[in-house]
């Protein structure tokens, strides 16, 4: 599965069958963990989100993100949260991945997980531009112990483009 595919999706409260809200983004560790979900509603004028911790989710699938109950729902101030998948000051999505011996891999344009792994982050959809989709597909780095999320990069292995492998989904944007 992949972020782009849980932004949007209604979460719900088990014990009630009420609606909660729609998540927003998706909260990451420094160590490529998904930490929490953040839900649609942040305050105009508010430093903090509303979010659903990782151990807090029951269930989730294509349609809906399943949580216990309406306590699950905590405010988490902006500055705590480490790194976002889409919003945010420090966002991974179009950020640049460089290996260590300078060469540009292309930008963040998805993040893959896998649904029976828990919150383990499997790797990367990397995007060339938009020409270079269309002509040859994105490509998918799988996560190596070695890479690191930085300010303005993601620093991968010097050996990382020759781990490249072309993505079987179509371009969606």
């Amino acid at each position: 599965m992949k972020f782009q595919e849980l932004i949007g999706l209604a979460v719900f409260d088990v014990e009630k069958g009420k609606a909660i809200g729609k998540i927003n983004d998706v909260h990451i560790s420094e160590d490529w963990k998904i930490q929490a979900m953040e839900l649609e509603g942040k305050g105009l004028f508010s430093s903090s989100v509303k979010s659903v911790s990782w151990e807090d989710i029951l269930a989730y699938g294509e349609d809906a993100v399943m949580i216990r109950n309406q306590q699950a729902v905590r405010k988490t101030e902006a500055d705590d949260i480490q790194f976002t998948y889409l919003l945010g000051k420090n966002k991974l999505k179009d950020l640049s991945v460089l290996t260590e011996d300078g060469v540009l891999l292309g930008k963040v344009s998805d993040v893959y997980f896998d649904q029976e792994m828990g919150n383990t982050i499997l790797g990367l959809e990397i995007s060339d531009g938009f020409v270079s989709d269309l002509m040859e597909g994105r490509k998918w780095l799988p996560l190596a112990q070695d890479m690191s999320i930085g300010k303005n990069a993601i620093m991968v292995p010097s050996r990382s483009e020759e781990r490249l492998e072309k993505t079987i989904h179509s371009v969606n944007g």
